[in-house]
């Protein structure tokens, strides 16, 4: 076993605002060092001498910062000099509502003493400098309560919420919302490793996001994910509802669970050490963990112990549902006096503890022993023994330390199995005395009921009383039936079910295609390959990096001038051999099933068409209605034979007036759900290539520029799932779309937009292979960000150097290397 350590009590802290208010609840606490001095940061009210709270969060500064539920504001406090507790700074407002969760800023140029940010119940993000006690932003997006927070290097701020989505906000902006999970998120982390990002969700499991994509799902808990913890780049904690600890690697394998809790574990904080830990729960429990094992429980007055930290120096933060928070230190010069551990154990042994909450097991009095038990050692530190003193049953918990039994509280009510008339509740007795939490970690509003009671006209009395909205009558009703089967006071809901959040107190809601290496689609191996001619794979000197042409100097390459973005105009597939498409078309049209045959008045049209979209001089006409709109008709030919036709609108959009017509306000929308719908993973990748390309060479024109920006969204995020197709052609086709975007991006102050050109690469950047393909990501890489210091810190949050630097050296072709080694400078 592993030898326990000895946490002692340093001191304790109250909200105070000229009085005690033991009712307030605080949410989230972290420590963090700013200008030598130790800031406890507090999310709600301030510290004086006795808090509470309800999560924190350890940040490599030394303050530290918590969450309070009653007020609307967070609280900063200061350590005193003689390291023995902390005096008040700041009370922060800005928040309508309860403050639900606390994270800090690292500093930066901008903020050097960093910045305290809080998300609360009304769905907002305030942000906080040290120096003034209103918000110097507001971070509006998400659609429900801000349940959880964690900030990164150059400002990243990654946050949870109730509404299932997780933000990732850089400068006042949201970068990317973060979509997958099914349930309230109610933790987040950001790995050391730039791009890698978590969230734990009511959903029961763990998400592993990088550039804004899923990369993994981690499923092993068997109810709501409340914490998460880092370890290193490659490892993480995680805790749950249902009363365990798991140990993760990135990669998704569970290579260790841990159970000592008996009830929900809400937070984790980790030890420098990178292996030990401590977690805290709703069995009123602080717990250190160390080699693996639970080698001390302290025991708290209070039953939901919502969060804790490890501060700078070593000591252990936690706050509870009772309103204080608790510093705990192993150095004998910080303990708390003598007077102030007998006052906290006498506190202790004074607390009531509610055997339905499933901590002490099925309880009956005739079967329990007498102080005398209390004689013999316990087994392990943390044991808990229950003794009878009359008709009272009492509990106590056994200190390997102090080497005796300490009493943890009175036991209060019965077993699990009693019957009716056994809770009191304002001078009556009730069957059940529900505990409802509606707003997460608000204040506690009671709800009695007796099995002879109707429970829509309790439901709707209980709502009368709260003040609350009518629409939870039906769940508040049901909750009652569900929990009341039977008539008879049966298995208890763990810690006070909740109508509002599910079967948990706290728990909003209910708990590669490898076709297609180059190959001509149209005439077999090598004939014709739509967009080819002139290699645009490898200019050598001279050659301009996308056409092949003499656009560029040698001399200006040497002098390392920037030659390759940022790049504004669009690029586009200007290849064609239109003799070959017309013959290409007129066999399939042979071989169509009748209903698809196309008549030779079409055929007719639609070569004319392609010869006046294509001839540099030629004495065609200019493409005519009817002839575009035979061209839309055909391209809904059966997606076997279509190709072609898609060939030929890839041309023709580039034509003015085919732009305008076929990219228009109307008209617009259904080509592109048309090539989106061609594009989809699982389609032909003859198709998915040249609805890629069509895409591309919309950019040619006015109409098609201003479609594919407002369709920009729901377009990048289908072209990225091509990514995975093994295609090279595909591949910079997709490179070219995203460049195309990042051109049209440079110079609007879109940084959402960005944000997604920067995923969509930076995602593409991992499987793809081609070396054109990715020269144009590079290039749509350092468009974006160039002359954009958002774009750049968003670009290293994502770790985008790390992940391009492996092409600085490429040699074959040069502007691989040159153009990756120009963008690496530019986000040093």
């Amino acid at each position: 076993m592993v030898k326990a350590s000895r946490w002692i009590l340093k001191c304790v802290y109250s909200v105070s605002s000229g009085q005690l208010l033991p009712s307030v609840q605080v949410g989230a606490l972290l420590a963090y060092t700013c200008e030598r001095n130790w800031w406890l940061a507090l999310s709600g009210c301030l510290l004086r001498s006795g808090m509470s709270q309800r999560s924190f969060q350890r940040v490599p500064q030394t303050s530290a910062s918590a969450h309070c539920q009653d007020f609307f504001a967070p609280y900063l406090i200061r350590k005193n000099s003689s390291d023995k507790g902390f005096t008040e700074m700041h009370c922060m407002s800005g928040h309508s509502n309860f403050v639900s969760c606390v994270c800090i800023i690292a500093p930066s140029e901008t903020y050097p003493r960093g910045l305290v940010a809080t998300g609360g119940n009304d769905n907002n993000i305030c942000v906080f400098s040290l120096d003034r006690p209103q918000p110097i932003f507001t971070l509006k997006g998400h659609k429900n309560t801000v349940c959880t927070l964690s900030s990164g290097k150059f400002g990243t701020l990654l946050s949870g919420s109730w509404d299932t989505t997780a933000k990732v906000w850089l400068n006042e902006k949201c970068m990317m919302t973060l979509q997958g999970h099914t349930a309230a998120v109610w933790a987040v982390a950001i790995l050391p490793e730039q791009g890698l990002m978590l969230s734990g969700s009511a959903d029961k499991t763990i998400k592993l996001w990088k550039a804004g994509r899923c990369e993994k799902t981690f499923t092993g808990h068997e109810d709501c994910v409340r914490g998460l913890a880092v370890i290193s780049n490659t490892e993480f904690f995680s805790c749950s509802n249902d009363a365990s600890i798991r140990k993760w690697l990135v990669t998704g394998e569970c290579v260790q669970v841990y159970y000592s809790h008996t009830n929900y574990i809400y937070s984790l904080a980790v030890f420098p050490n990178s292996q030990d830990f401590i977690s805290t729960g709703e069995d009123r429990s602080l717990r250190i963990w160390r080699q693996g094992e639970c080698s001390q429980t302290i025991r708290l007055p209070a039953q939901s112990v919502w969060c804790c930290c490890i501060l700078p120096n070593g000591d252990i933060v936690v706050g509870a549902s009772d309103g204080i928070i608790r510093v705990f230190t192993e150095a004998e010069d910080r303990m708390a006096s003598a007077e102030d551990l007998q006052a906290f154990e006498d506190e202790l042994s004074k607390a009531t503890i509610d055997p339905k909450t499933g901590d002490l097991g099925d309880i009956k009095l005739e079967d329990l022993p007498g102080r005398e038990h209390l004689n013999e050692p316990g087994n392990r530190d943390g044991q808990t023994r229950l003794i009878k003193d009359g008709q009272k049953v009492e509990a106590y918990q056994w200190s390997v330390s102090d080497g005796r039994w300490m009493k943890i509280g009175d036991v209060v009510g019965g077993s699990n199995q009693q019957t009716s008339k056994s809770v009191m509740y304002e001078g009556k007795e009730y069957d059940y005395v529900f505990s409802i939490d509606v707003n997460e970690g608000g204040p506690s509003m009671k709800l009695p009921y007796n099995v002879t009671d109707d429970p829509w006209l309790t439901a709707h009395n209980f709502l009368q009383k709260n003040d609350l909205s009518p629409m939870f009558l039906d769940q508040v009703a049901n909750f009652i039936i569900e929990n009341t089967k039977g008539h008879v006071v049966g298995p208890a809901q763990p810690a006070g079910g909740d109508p509002f959040t599910g079967g948990a107190r706290y728990i909003p809601g209910s708990s590669s295609d490898t076709a297609g290496l180059g190959a001509d689609p149209f005439t077999g191996a090598g004939r014709y390959i739509p967009g080819s001619g002139p290699n645009p794979g490898a200019p050598v000197g001279v050659a301009d990096p996308f056409t092949g042409g003499g656009a560029y100097s040698s001399s200006a390459l040497r002098q390392t001038t920037n030659i390759y973005f940022p790049k504004t105009d669009g690029v586009t597939f200007e290849q064609a051999n239109s003799s070959q498409i017309i013959a290409k078309l007129k066999e399939l049209n042979g071989g169509a099933p009748q209903e698809h045959k196309l008549s030779e008045e079409v055929l007719e049209s639609l070569e004319r068409l392609l010869l006046s979209v294509c001839g540099l001089n030629s004495s065609e006409p200019a493409p005519t209605i009817q002839q575009i709109n035979l061209l839309w008709k055909a391209s809904h030919w059966p997606e076997d034979i279509v190709f072609p036709v898609l060939d030929i609108m890839r041309l023709a959009v580039r034509h003015p007036q085919v732009n305008e017509s076929l990219c228009g306000e109307a008209e617009g929308v259904q080509l592109c759900n048309h090539l989106l719908n061609l594009m989809r993973p699982e389609g032909r990748p003859a198709n998915q290539m040249l609805a890629l390309r069509t895409l591309c060479n919309c950019f040619s024109g006015r109409h098609g520029r201003a479609l594919l920006m407002a369709q920009r969204e729901t377009v990048l995020s289908r072209a990225a799932d091509l990514a995975t197709v093994c295609n090279k052609n595909i591949h910079i086709a997709l490179a070219t779309l995203v460049l195309n975007y990042a051109g049209c991006l440079h110079h609007q102050p879109d940084l959402e937009a960005k944000a997604q050109c920067l995923s969509v690469a930076s995602r593409a950047l991992e499987t793809v292979r081609d070396k054109e393909a990715v020269f144009r990501l590079l290039v749509a890489l350092g468009t974006t960000v160039a002359s954009d210091q958002t774009a750049q810190d968003l670009a290293r949050s994502l770790g985008v150097s790390s992940q391009i630097s492996k092409y600085s050296s490429v040699s074959d072709p040069s502007k691989v290397g040159e153009c990756c080694q120009l963008l690496l400078k530019e986000l040093q």
